[in-house]
């Protein structure tokens, strides 16, 4: 693993501090390494959002659809 040192005002420093320490985290830069990869996921999500935002409509999500979905799935759990 490598090594990043960060500079920040001491209000940050001691919002980090204080939120590692009450939510349980072993360490500030578990805390920290926690914030990115939360950002990454939702950076991730994001992209898939877009992405199905820009794609062309397939079938409209109705009651049929949904009905259509939900035995699909129980014959499947069934196989």
């Amino acid at each position: 693993m490598s090594t990043m040192r960060i500079s920040m005002p001491d209000t940050l420093k001691s919002f980090v501090e204080e939120q590692a320490a009450n939510r349980g985290y072993e360490s500030n830069s578990e805390y920290i390494r926690d914030l990115i990869c939360r950002e990454q996921e939702r950076l991730r999500l994001r992209d898939l959002m877009l992405q199905g935002a820009s794609s062309a409509p397939t079938t409209e999500a109705n009651s049929d659809y949904f009905d259509g979905l939900r035995d699909r799935i129980n014959r499947s759990a069934w196989k």
